[in-house]
């Protein structure tokens, strides 16, 4: 079992090789895989030592899957690359997510769709993994109509330079910055590009991507996503109006049987999920969990979860485990 890592030196590249460790994936062979000037370079993986080689040798060498996790315009180009050499893709970018051919996987909520046919397969938007996680036992019991999100997104989800860039405005230091506004205490209500309607590129992804994880286009989603000062962990408002009406002892336990998913909730003792105490963790964890005392059946609740684990690294090696299991790769 050959795995390239499309992107091994970035900030996501390194937690798949982390995840990939822990979760003994059965890998027999890792390939890591950068840019001309990462070529030759060395990551560690299980305490040895790998090359880093450029994505034409990685095909070469016959990979049975590929996790990319190098930006859209490099899945764009080399993807389709790797699936004409019989190399499994899966990918992490926004490139293939909306394409119609190409499935975009929650496995807890459709690895279902999958075939061992699919060769290019999407990884969803961090924020759009932890919030379908909970909203599909939910849709099942009750009827989804709509959701209104709101979410609190770490700078993590930005890459190393955003680290870099509230590390040193706490210092005082001056250096490159990854957003047009200072990060530390402040928040940025600006994800992505605006697109012609007013929302970011972000908050259409949410839209966009829920409905066809969840594969009903009844599921109606508006979303505002909000960056601030957390080094990591997305944290997510979430207001569900649903067909039917429900129980919240109901709910609540239907949460806590639903695997990934970690309920936090006992106002009594203010526990509720925190970025921090979902770091480096894989499960998505839900509290606040309230009637919507303005409209009839409406739930609000709030899901945290690591963004660079569940949100990524995790979700996309959940991915490859499915396939292995199946003896598709």
């Amino acid at each position: 079992m050959k795995v390239a890592v499309v992107g091994a030196t970035g900030l996501v590249g390194t937690k798949m090789l982390q995840v990939l460790a822990e979760r003994n994936f059965p890998l027999t062979e890792l390939i890591p895989v950068a840019s001309e000037k990462s070529v030759g370079k060395e990551v560690m993986y299980k305490g040895k030592p790998y090359k880093v080689v450029n994505a034409d040798t990685a095909i070469a060498m016959k990979p049975n899957v590929a996790i990319f996790s190098a930006g859209g315009s490099t899945s764009l180009e080399w993807a389709p690359k790797f699936a004409a050499a019989g190399i499994t893709v899966i990918d992490n970018s926004s490139a293939w997510r909306m394409d119609p051919t190409k499935k975009l996987v929650v496995p807890e909520v459709n690895a279902h769709a999958l075939t061992q046919e699919d060769k290019i397969i999407a990884n969803p938007n961090c924020s759009t993994i932890q919030m379908v996680l909970v909203l599909d036992p939910l849709h099942k019991k009750y009827g989804i109509q709509r959701v209104v999100v709101s979410t609190y997104q770490s700078v993590t989800g930005t890459g190393v330079k955003a680290v870099d860039q509230l590390m040193n405005e706490r210092k005082g230091i001056e250096g490159p910055m990854a957003y047009p506004y200072q990060i530390d205490l402040n928040v940025i209500p600006q994800i992505d590009v605006f697109l012609e309607n007013g929302y970011t590129k972000e908050e259409m992804k949410m839209v966009k991507e829920t409905t066809k994880i969840m594969g009903d286009e009844r599921v109606k989603v508006t979303a505002t996503t909000v960056r601030i000062p957390v080094m990591g962990g997305h944290s997510e408002s979430v207001n569900i109006q649903f067909e039917k009406d429900f129980d919240l002892t109901e709910v609540r336990n239907l949460l806590a049987a639903t695997p990934g998913v970690i309920v936090v909730d006992d106002p009594a003792k203010s526990l509720y999920p925190m970025p921090k105490d979902a770091h480096d963790k894989d499960e998505v964890f839900v509290g606040r969990i309230r009637r919507d005392e303005s409209q009839d059946n409406t739930l609000n609740l709030w899901i945290v979860a690591d963004n660079l684990r569940k949100g990524a690294a995790t979700n996309a090696v959940q991915i490859a485990e499915f396939l292995e299991k199946k003896n598709w790769l």
